[in-house]
């Protein structure tokens, strides 16, 4: 996204990309209706629209005793009152093809950055990739997630707020009487998340922080008893679940830098704030990082007049609706998250989200925080 809308504004942009293309599972997939209005302000809505997604306005929790409305989308202000489940892959590979029409644009696949060179003073001058190449330029900016090499060079440390659970990410094939959209199951010991994407439901089954090991050893059919006490309707093709290698770990992390640049480098995205996956808001808000890089930093970058100190301004700008939505985030895994995964017995729904669901009102303020969240960004 970043290079896309600095390109546009006739900067020379190289992005490095670490594999040889996007196509890889267990990623973020939800797209928020302040990301889709951005797409929409790119004239990029139209294409997006023809990707294979599932647009729902509205999200359901199911507890042992029932089900309950949380959240509602549809009378959002705009052009989208939904949320957009979209393969990530899909969403990279419409930006990268809108961005390879400019000719200022440049993406490299299979460059994976091991380090930085230095300059003058120890300024960032550029960074060199695992086969020994050097891509030099005058401003560098780190998108390269959770776990960034470009902020560990650095020498940048975030602080760490911990959370109380991981995921474990599988798939099972979905048929057509199955549940649309986001189906979101909760019970003793955690919760598990089915998201459609069509033939079949991309899975997430939280447990607590560390107990990956518990869980391999006692064994991948305890595995799948666990799948179908959350979501009986798969008993029948949790089969497909068939080994270990069919699972993928996801550790959480819930961060943020002090510091988001140094001279010559600036770090955005889950590489500045790595944030939890409650509320599907990581993908969102790196995009709305790189629209408020882009706008930023995008004139002067063209004009030949940006210095590192503009690069505090995208700190400046970003910091505080990223502490507001971690704040957020921290509450719900202390009260929410953390709590269900140390029960035992039935879970029942819990009376603030019987009221939830008896206020619409409510309702759609959970929506709007969800899907527009704190100062949404513009072009």
């Amino acid at each position: 996204m970043l290079g896309l809308l600095l390109a546009r504004q006739g900067v020379d942009v190289v992005v490095l990309e670490k594999h040889s293309d996007f196509l890889r599972d267990f990623r973020g997939d939800t797209v928020h209706p302040s990301t889709l209005n951005l797409l929409d302000e790119l004239g990029l809505g139209e294409a997006l629209a023809a990707r294979p997604g599932r647009k729902v306005d509205a999200l359901r929790a199911t507890f042992d005793d029932g089900s309950v409305r949380v959240a509602d989308f549809s009378r959002l202000p705009g052009a989208h009152p939904y949320v957009l489940f979209l393969p990530q892959w899909d969403f990279l590979d419409l930006l990268a093809e809108e961005a390879a029409k400019l000719p200022t644009f440049r993406l490299v696949r299979s460059a994976e950055v091991v380090d930085v060179i230095r300059g003058h003073g120890g300024r960032v001058a550029g960074v060199r990739v695992d086969d020994g190449r050097e891509v030099r330029a005058r401003f560098t900016v780190g998108c390269d997630g959770r776990g960034s090499v470009v902020r560990s060079v650095l020498g940048l440390r975030p602080k760490e707020f911990g959370a109380p659970m991981d995921v474990l990410w599988f798939r099972v094939s979905r048929r057509p009487d199955d549940p649309v959209g986001l189906d979101m199951r909760v019970g003793a010991g955690g919760l598990m998340l089915c998201i459609d994407r069509d033939d079949y439901f991309q899975c997430a089954y939280v447990i607590a922080k560390g107990g990956y090991d518990e869980i391999k050893t006692a064994g991948l059919g305890a595995f799948r008893d666990r799948i179908t006490a959350r979501a009986p309707h798969l008993k029948d093709r949790v089969g497909e679940v068939a080994s270990w290698d069919d699972v993928r770990l996801l550790t959480v992390r819930l961060d943020r830098l002090r510091q988001w640049s140094v001279p010559g480098a600036l770090l955005i995205g889950d590489a500045a704030h790595a944030m939890s996956p409650i509320g599907g808001v990581g993908i969102n808000l790196a995009v709305q990082d790189a629209v408020a890089t882009a706008r930023i930093l995008g004139p002067g970058l063209a004009a030949g007049s940006c210095t590192d100190d503009d690069l505090h301004k995208v700190q400046r700008r970003r910091q505080f609706p990223t502490a507001v939505t971690q704040a957020a985030q921290r509450l719900a895994q202390r009260r929410v998250v953390d709590p269900l995964l140390h029960l035992t017995g039935p879970v029942d729904i819990p009376g603030p989200m019987r009221l939830l669901d008896r206020t619409p009102r409510l309702q759609r303020m959970a929506a709007r925080a969800v899907g527009l969240g704190v100062r949404p960004e513009h072009l």
